[in-house]
């Protein structure tokens, strides 16, 4: 697949300005996302390797998720007072070096060079504290871009959408990518991220140009989670996260326990099982979505049922094909679904508060990565099925909630 020229379809089809420069910005959003989603594949029979149990894997995500909870509306409002150059050059800048000095501990552990402790701060300082507060910037800058260039509801669900193709692109070609290269041995694929990430700042510095007729705001306006005009797509949205978070981080264990795989081959299957949420993703949002014209609300209700659908599917441990049709269903439900929780909201708020927003809408999908990694992956040591239980009882909450709040019918009627 052209993972670029599928990008640039998306943006096209969106309708948001220069299509040019709207390609740049989502390319540069696909190859930064392929940098972190190459990693997914192996995380897992990676830290097995050097020794780190489940939990503590799940710590660092969830250090990772708590400074984005923090960092998220730093740069959603530095996008707006900055501009969005100038923070995605920094911040992936930023992700790329500490990724290299990821992959230097990592490779230290596995040459027994460094002791457990050593290993294990280097894992929650680099992948967690540093990573988490650089990579806090991408979505939140990118999402600023966009609503500055896209003046009605149609065009904001479209250019939501695109841009939440472009990161399902990127779960499709990063499980390609990290599933090919574990076959070749876990640390190539731990090794190409801060490549990756590097390529995806030189475009932006190279080639993005600000949005037409956006003007930088010296003091732009916080968003309060707590404002009703956008607190039932916050809270609807972390719903939707907090049960995809629990799925996650335990699809590499979950996938290599079920089918008894050792770790080499347990990141070429987690690769495809990542790949086919990606794949479910991108049909979603970059087909169905702009074919579709729904508003906000029936996404949302829509793509909750889809997921709720996903995960069940995950509860029988019957093999591979359980966890195939899952892993799909849940990238549709998602793709579905996201571009509704970011649009819905940002139809609601002035041009002022967008970067806010957008801010906003990255801590709260961070949040749910803060507990739902570490959670699970100690639910999973007492039982493997666990964490799948509790993420479907979470989507039966989600579900209920869109069905029933008056916001998200009113936007199903917009």
């Amino acid at each position: 697949m052209d993972a670029r020229g599928a990008a640039m379809r998306a943006a096209d089809g969106a309708g948001v300005g220069p299509a040019p420069q709207i390609g740049v910005l989502l390319a540069a959003v696909l190859v930064v996302y392929v940098g972190q989603t190459t990693l997914n594949p192996v995380i897992a029979p990676l830290s097995r390797e050097v020794g780190l149990a489940a939990w503590q894997v799940g710590l660092t995500i969830s250090t990772a998720a708590a400074t984005m909870v923090v960092a998220s509306q730093f740069w959603g409002r530095r996008a707006a007072r900055w501009g969005t150059k100038r923070v995605l050059v920094l911040a992936g800048a930023s992700a790329a070096t500490v990724m290299a000095g990821f992959t230097l501990v990592v490779w230290l552990g596995l040459m027994g060079a460094i002791s457990q402790p050593v290993l294990l701060a280097g894992f929650l300082a680099l992948r967690g504290l540093g990573y988490g507060f650089a990579i806090a910037a991408v979505a939140p800058a990118a999402q600023a871009y966009l609503a500055a260039v896209t003046p009605d509801e149609p065009a904001r669900v479209r250019a939501m959408a695109a841009i939440g193709a472009s990161q399902g692109i990127a779960s499709l070609v990063g499980a390609i990518v990290g599933g090919s290269l574990a076959a070749l041995g876990l640390m190539a694929a731990l090794a190409a991220v801060p490549v990756l990430l590097a390529a995806g700042t030189i475009l932006v510095a190279v080639k993005l140009r600000p949005a037409s007729g956006s003007e930088l705001i010296p003091d732009p306006p916080r968003v309060r989670p707590t404002d009703p005009r956008v607190f039932p797509y916050l809270l609807a949205g972390l719903g939707l996260f907090t049960g995809f978070g629990f799925i996650q981080v335990t699809a590499g264990f979950l996938i290599q326990d079920r089918l008894g795989l050792a770790p080499e081959a347990a990141g070429s299957a987690t690769g495809i099982g990542l790949l086919l949420a990606g794949l479910g993703m991108v049909v979603a949002q970059a087909v169905v979505v702009p074919r579709s014209g729904w508003p906000p609300g029936r996404l949302l209700r829509t793509g909750s049922l889809v997921s709720l659908a996903g995960f069940a599917s995950l509860l029988p441990s019957g093999g591979a094909a359980p966890l195939a049709v899952g892993m799909l269903l849940i990238g549709v439900g998602l793709g579905l679904a996201m571009p509704g929780y970011t649009a819905g909201p940002s139809l609601r708020v002035s041009p002022e508060e967008q970067g806010g927003l957008a801010g906003l809408i990255g801590a709260t999908n961070a949040l749910t990565f803060v507990i739902a990694p570490t959670l699970a992956t100690l639910l999973y040591g007492v039982d493997p099925v666990a964490p799948v239980v509790v993420a479907v009882g979470v989507l039966i909450g989600v579900s209920g909630f869109v069905w029933q709040h008056p916001a998200f019918r009113q936007a199903s009627a917009d």
